[in-house]
């Protein structure tokens, strides 16, 4: 199948996924559910895409793997942390400003948003399942798997350490500095952050590889600036004061031993 064919029926795959659980969400009244899909959307849009596309079958084979490693984790300790509390604060602020129409414009906002970034971000994964023109395997490959790797314990072993410190009644109202948190204030999102520059890696001996570099230089930047480190930070300070010395001693994002 061709490739633009190919992209279209993998788009419409995760389309037919968040159109599915936006009515989930509206029964339930909680638009929550989208943050659990976000790993399984970049997994149904590399199986399908790799269904009717006509890339490298080796490479295609090792991408979809780490992508289902990486998606079915995230997805089952995001589902696990959220259930039973209810729809997160900033879905009911957006539900707030919104009014009785929100059930409605949720596809769009939510749902639909978060559909046309998996499909922008996803473009290295589109490209290595549809493409012909990549070769089995490269020198660069295990760069790209080593990175996804170090990327995988970072976010992985610091969610698991940040789930066991809350758990802790002991622990209710203190900063999280232990572990990885030690050496910086957001190990699970710097993981992430070197996730996809595995797959953008693994992607890049296809014939447009390099051009695929927006989609880790996007991430990286959403991340950081927008609904990752900046978002999760403001206004911690005014809820916890301790956190503004956790802030002095700990670097933001790149692991670093911490400052005396």
């Amino acid at each position: 199948m061709p490739p633009v064919t190919a992209c279209l029926y993998a788009a419409a795959a995760v389309a037919a996924m968040m159109i599915v659980f936006w009515i989930v969400s509206v029964v339930r009244r909680d638009v929550s559910i989208v943050d659990s899909l976000w790993g399984p959307g970049f997994l149904v849009l590399i199986l399908a895409a790799g269904y009717c596309g006509e890339g490298n079958s080796a490479r295609t084979s090792l991408l979809t793997a780490v992508v289902a490693l990486w998606s079915v984790r995230l997805s089952a300790y995001i589902t696990r942390r959220n259930w039973g509390e209810g729809e997160d604060y900033r879905y009911r602020e957006i539900r707030a400003r919104h009014g009785e129409g929100f059930w409605f414009k949720s596809l769009f906002i939510v749902f639909g948003l978060q559909g046309l970034l998996m499909l922008i971000i996803g473009a290295p994964l589109l490209a290595v399942a549809t493409l012909p023109s990549a070769p089995p395997f490269v020198a660069g490959d295990y760069l790209g798997v080593a990175l996804f790797g170090v990327g995988f314990f970072f976010e992985a072993v610091g969610d698991r350490q940040l789930a066991r410190f809350k758990a802790d009644p002991a622990n209710k109202g203190r900063v999280m500095d232990q572990g990885l948190w030690r050496y910086t204030r957001h190990p699970n999102y710097f993981g992430e952050t070197l996730i996809w520059w595995g797959f953008f890696l693994l992607a890049l001996p296809v014939s447009i590889g390099k051009y695929l570099v927006f989609s880790p230089m996007l991430m990286t930047f959403l991340l950081l600036r927008v609904s990752g480190v900046s978002l999760l930070e403001k206004g911690m300070v005014e809820r916890r004061p301790q956190y503004a010395d956790y802030i002095r001693r700990t670097s933001a994002f790149i692991p670093m031993p911490p400052k005396k």
